[in-house]
């Protein structure tokens, strides 16, 4: 059953000037988030912005605060063989670990937008 759905805009070009801070993105973001987006070279801000958006975009499908999920340590984006899904740790909702709830995320950017949307599923 679908508990939750959220979506964020983010400008890349706001994300550009944001990620200038490296105390920005070490707070915000997780070691392999940075690792993969700083691999994408000029493209680097379109990857932390649909990041940061799907955090964004969690927050509001899930009801907690942006802050807590971005201060979390364990919170992060993974992209792997090209799908994205979020990371939940323990301490922001034990039921993902414990397999009774379920993130879904799709992202996309285009131009100076990302966009990420978030369903979330109890099973």
């Amino acid at each position: 059953m679908i508990i939750g759905l959220g979506v964020d805009l983010c400008s890349v070009s706001r994300m550009e000037r944001a990620v200038r801070s490296r105390h920005f993105v070490e707070r915000v973001f997780r070691p392999s988030e940075i690792a993969y987006a700083d691999e994408k070279g000029k493209a680097a801000a379109s990857s932390y912005a649909s990041a940061f958006a799907a955090r964004e975009a969690f927050a509001k499908a899930s009801g907690l605060s942006f802050t807590k999920i971005a201060i979390s340590s364990q919170f992060c984006l993974k992209r792997e063989n090209g799908v994205p899904r979020v990371i939940v740790p323990r301490e922001l909702d034990s039921a993902f670990e414990r397999g009774e709830k379920r993130a879904w995320v799709s992202l996309s950017h285009d131009g100076d937008y990302a966009v990420a949307v978030v369903v979330l599923e109890s099973l």
